[in-house]
């Protein structure tokens, strides 16, 4: 018997597939002439091949997943006939009857009536929308596909027809993006009374097309809202879902009932459980650690196709590697439970991280309540600036 049969297993299935590439992105998508028909329907036997491969090993043995997230890209691109492939295939190799969450992330502009009835009758639990913004100017400044006009259109069907679980995400920051205009996206967000809703502070990585742009006129500050204001807009986000009975759970996350809606894919993930979290397709997913599967389209599919399993071998990390891992995510809840990391670490995470600790709490930026280090809200808006303090010596400069 597998050491890991009886440990909760998670599946993660990701499609790289979008209808446009936003200015803003930085994932790996395939857009127009890469996304035919021929290319998504070999992408969806590649998955389904890999996954086979996997449920002959003792990973699998005796064990149904506890979730089931589909990522992208934009997963909704798929035809109504592609998602009733691959989610019989997927089934007929992995049980999902044991399954309490499978989530479905959407861009409203690829939602009809046909496609989310196939949603609902495959099993689809939680429908993330990606939104981003209700104004139109700032949907087509990003290169967003979708319109504001979509966005009603798909969630008033999506709730006709028995969706109980919708999440909403919006983007603070954005091109063309001003005060007055987050304020009105946040009211008309409120206005739906969605589940959950993830807010997210605009970045720039380096391959994005703001990035390209900006390097060809020699620009150094990115054309968005600077961090002061994206934090201010996020806040003010916040606040307002307060006011409408709201939680705010994460850096990120807001929550009409904690209690009610839970979101087992960022808990397992984020919680550090005991769980074994599995991805397949070219953006895989094992424990928590994402990776790229292979570089490109090709070569990912053509080694599933003779028959590999095409796990990143960086996959290893150290046990200070997984603290520090497990810590920065604990933060980005903004709550740290020490007792957990005495228990699975053997450490007492005030004490090795002294420094960084001791700074963050002189600065008011966090306070020790018993067993629990918990962020202000100041500090839970700028998160993402006081994390490289942990990280290991080789990763800061990296």
């Amino acid at each position: 018997r597998s050491p890991v049969a009886d440990t909760p297993l998670g599946l993660y299935v990701h499609v790289p597939f979008c209808r446009r590439r936003c200015h803003f992105c930085y994932f790996r998508v395939y857009t127009g002439k890469d996304a035919k028909p021929d290319r998504v329907s070999r992408y969806v036997s590649s998955i389904l091949r890999e996954l086979e491969l996997y449920s002959r090993k003792p990973l699998f043995e005796g064990r149904r997943p506890r979730y089931v997230y589909f990522g992208g890209g934009t997963p909704s691109f798929l035809s109504p006939n592609a998602l009733a492939e691959l989610f019989g295939g997927l089934k007929k190799l992995v049980s999902w009857d044991e399954a309490e969450e499978i989530t479905f992330e959407c861009e409203p502009g690829t939602l009809n009536k046909e496609k989310l009835d196939t949603l609902r009758g495959l099993g689809v639990t939680r429908l993330s929308l990606g939104v981003e913004h209700f104004d139109d100017d700032v949907l087509k400044a990003n290169g967003r596909a979708h319109v504001s006009k979509e966005i009603h259109t798909a969630y008033e069907y999506a709730r006709s027809i028995g969706f109980r679980q919708i999440n909403i995400d919006l983007i603070a920051g954005m091109l063309n993006d001003t005060q007055q205009k987050w304020e009105e996206s946040v009211r008309r967000t409120v206005e739906l009374e969605p589940e959950c809703l993830t807010i997210y502070q605009m970045e720039i990585p380096f391959n994005t097309n703001i990035y390209q742009g900006m390097k060809e006129r020699g620009e150094t500050a990115a054309p968005v809202a600077d961090w002061p204001m994206k934090r201010a807009w996020v806040d003010y986000a916040f606040r307002e879902f307060e006011k409408a009975g709201y939680t705010v759970t994460s850096t990120t996350t807001v929550v009409k009932d904690p209690q009610a809606y839970q979101f087992l894919y960022r808990d397992y993930l984020w919680q550090g459980a005991d769980m074994i979290s599995l991805g397949v397709a070219s953006f895989g997913h094992f424990s928590g650690t994402h990776y790229q599967n292979q570089k490109d389209f090709e070569p990912y599919v053509e080694c599933v196709e003779k028959g590999e399993l095409p796990i990143h071998r960086a996959l290893a990390m150290s046990d200070e590697e997984k603290l520090v891992r497990e810590l920065i995510l604990q933060m980005k809840l903004g709550r740290l439970d020490l007792s957990y990391f005495q228990g699975k670490f053997g450490t007492d995470i005030v004490e090795q991280f002294s420094e960084p600790f001791e700074k963050l709490q002189e600065s008011g930026y966090l306070h020790i309540e018993g067993s629990q280090i918990v962020l202000t809200r100041e500090s839970l808006l700028r998160v993402d600036e006081l994390l490289p303090a942990f990280f290991l010596p080789q990763h800061k400069s990296a």
